[in-house]
Parts: C-alpha cells; structure tokens; sequence
C-alpha cells in the first residue's frame, strides 16, 4: 500500500524547521546561543525581506524577549538591521542577502582589536616566559597576517559573486535532473 503523498506546503515547512534546528546546533557548537542561532536560521529561510519580532519568535520557536535580545548582538555583529516599515511603529528585523561579506568585512575590526590585545601584552609584560612570548607574537602576527588578506578576500567574493551570474545557489534537484 502506497503512502499518500504530504502537500507540498507541509513538506516545504517541515524541511525549514529542520534547517532552523540544524542551523542552531552549528551555530551553537561555535560557543553562540542556541537562540541567536534559530533566530538567524529562521531569517535565511524566511522569505520575506524583513520581519516582526512575534513573526521571528513564532517561526524561530524562541521567545520573545530572547528575540529582542539577539536582535541587539546580531546588529552589533552586522547580521541584522531594523528597518521602518509603513504604518508600523515597531521597526521590522532584516537580514542583507550578503551577510556573509558583511561578516567578513565586520571582521577586521575583530582581528584588530585582537591584534592590539596581543601587542598590550608583549609591551606591558615583558617579563613573560618564551613560550607565552612566542604564543602572543603568533597571536599579534596571524591577526595582522590575515587582516591584511580581508581586501583580498572581499575582492574575490565580489568576482566570485559576479561569475555566479543570476544563479542564486546550487541547483535543485529538480534542476539537476532536468539537465
């Protein structure tokens, strides 16, 4: 006996909770919130440019307040801005369709900060052993070494962008077969 078939919107919605769940746990697994991490699977997979808070809360399965929360740390991150909307006194939650080099280019103020960490503590403990010296020179010199590859990086995520042409991902299976 066949199995009937789920409607295509049940299937659709069951595969985008699992992507928020799966997205969470990695997010998680990098030391972030559990919740941040639904908040911004949720977002990747919205469909809509922005978004309320109680929308966000509803699909991301998280509560409200820890929306309101992760909004905050996810603009100072540059994942998220608000924006006005129409008729709205609340501000809409909206995520760039390049957050990725957003995040790359936010994180050059990181590796500078950590850089001038590591510079503070050569310069203020001079009496440090030559294992943590050479630790901290490391530290100092692959943050400097790689902030100095962040144009590089941006210039070819742009080529990169700019081949991919009007494809906005890999294909569907659907496509693949049709090919």
């Amino acid at each position: 006996m066949e199995r009937a078939q789920e409607p295509q919107g049940r299937e659709e919605q069951e595969f985008r909770d699992d992507f928020v769940t799966r997205f969470a746990e990695y997010w998680q697994s990098q030391g972030r919130p559990k919740s941040e991490g639904r908040i911004v699977g949720y977002l990747l997979v919205a469909d809509r440019d922005a978004v309320d808070a109680e929308e966000i809360a509803v699909g991301a399965g998280v509560s409200r307040g820890s929306v309101s929360q992760s909004v905050r740390r996810l603009r100072e991150l540059g994942f998220v801005s608000l924006v006005s909307a129409p008729g709205r006194r609340s501000k809409l939650v909206s995520m760039d369709e390049d957050v990725w080099g957003g995040f790359l280019r936010n994180e050059r103020s990181y590796l500078r900060h950590q850089r001038d960490l590591a510079a503070s503590a050569l310069e203020r403990l001079p009496d440090l052993g030559e294992s943590s010296r050479r630790r901290l020179g490391n530290m100092y010199d692959y943050m400097t070494w790689l902030d100095g590859y962040h144009e590089t990086l941006l210039s070819r995520w742009e080529e990169y962008k700019a081949r991919r042409g009007e494809r906005d991902g890999p294909k569907t299976s659907k496509e693949q077969r049709n090919v």
